[in-house]
């Protein structure tokens, strides 16, 4: 895809060849379908000029990305940067002043609102799509039907298994290896969160990697191998990985896929995120980059395999950026809310 105005600021380390992914090769191919199509952009957009500095996680940068490359198209004066240092160094950044937009897999915490507050930051919350963490195995893996979150926590625990079969008597008597994102990674702040515990503490000897694509070659490569990563990030891989139901509320296992994270049956899945600092919401480059966002992002995103939200999710966030609602619904009273998304943003 050529590159128009649009500058990407990927750490070496983190280079995961998005822009060669599927996700990313089809997400930017809708979105030029529908620019072509429906060229709703305000008339004016083409003089607009500016930059725009966007950071943060990995699993929102496909749609950010390819957002702004379509963005550059309809306002080619304005640059957009858009960077992947993960949920965490991205927030650093923007609760610093740094950067105009936050991508985020999971919502603000109450020490990163503390730092935005400290340094006079304000902030509008909208949450975009949903994403599921795929529980993968290698396809060979024939033993583990299913997994329940409590497995999961023995697995990733420190003190944890060394073997398959001391998960289950009657699964191998094989070392496990593990595999998991980079700590400073939202799916890895959000599976820690979910399956470990806040005050649990993960093993110190699993692999680790910023990288997906280390962590695919990994799983894929060794028999006894279990690991963890974006829904999306499976979906581009299912020909080389095997993905395991969790055992859900009902006792049931529970696949991980776009009906069951819209119908809240299945255990391990996250609203994803954009923050907009509030003094760059006042600037025309970023409001057009915004609103185009919004106007385009969410008829695409079950393209790349995240899931759509639901309508009245949706009408709430597009209501609340024209409002410029400040501040975050997760957390109050410098505590994190605890429960259901769909229950929690107003």
């Amino acid at each position: 895809m050529k590159q128009n105005n649009t500058t990407s600021v990927v750490p070496i380390t983190s280079m995961r060849t998005l822009a060669k992914s599927s996700a990313f090769v089809v997400l930017a191919s809708m979105v030029s379908i529908l620019v072509a199509a429906n060229q709703d952009a305000p008339a004016n957009l083409s003089t607009i000029k500016g930059s725009i500095r966007i950071d943060g996680s990995s699993t929102v940068y496909p749609i950010t990305e390819a957002v702004s490359e379509e963005f550059s198209k309809v306002a080619p004066k304005v640059n957009v940067t858009v960077g992947i240092s993960g949920t965490g160094g991205g927030f650093k950044r923007f609760c610093s002043g740094e950067t105009a937009i936050s991508d985020a897999s999971r919502p603000i915490t109450p020490s990163e609102v503390a730092l935005a507050a400290t340094n006079k930051i304000e902030f509008i919350e909208i949450p975009i799509a949903y994403d599921a963490l795929s529980i993968v195995v290698n396809p060979k893996n024939d033993w583990m039907k299913s997994v329940s979150v409590a497995q999961l926590k023995q697995i990733y625990s420190a003190g944890g298994p060394k073997t398959w079969k001391e998960i289950d008597p009657t699964w191998p008597d094989r070392a496990l290896k593990i595999y998991s994102p980079g700590t400073d990674s939202g799916t890895f702040d959000y599976f820690k969160e979910a399956v470990v515990g806040k005050e649990g503490k993960v093993r110190s000897d699993i692999s680790v990697s910023e990288d997906d694509n280390v962590l695919v070659l990994g799983v894929s490569g060794d028999k006894d191998a279990i690991g963890f990563f974006g829904l999306a990030y499976f979906e581009e891989n299912k020909d080389k990985l095997r993905s395991v139901p969790v055992i859900g509320a009902s006792g049931l296992p529970v696949a991980a896929q776009t009906s069951t994270v819209n119908d809240g049956t299945y255990p391990l899945a996250r609203p994803l995120f954009i923050y907009v600092n509030s003094k760059s919401a006042s600037k025309p480059e970023v409001v057009a980059f915004v609103e185009f966002y919004l106007n385009k992002a969410d008829a695409l995103i079950g393209e790349v395999g995240y899931v759509i939200l639901p309508a009245d999710i949706l009408a709430k966030s597009n209501a609340n950026w024209k409002a410029r609602r400040l501040g975050t619904q997760f957390v109050k009273d410098d505590k994190k809310v605890d429960g259901a998304f769909s229950t929690i943003y107003k």
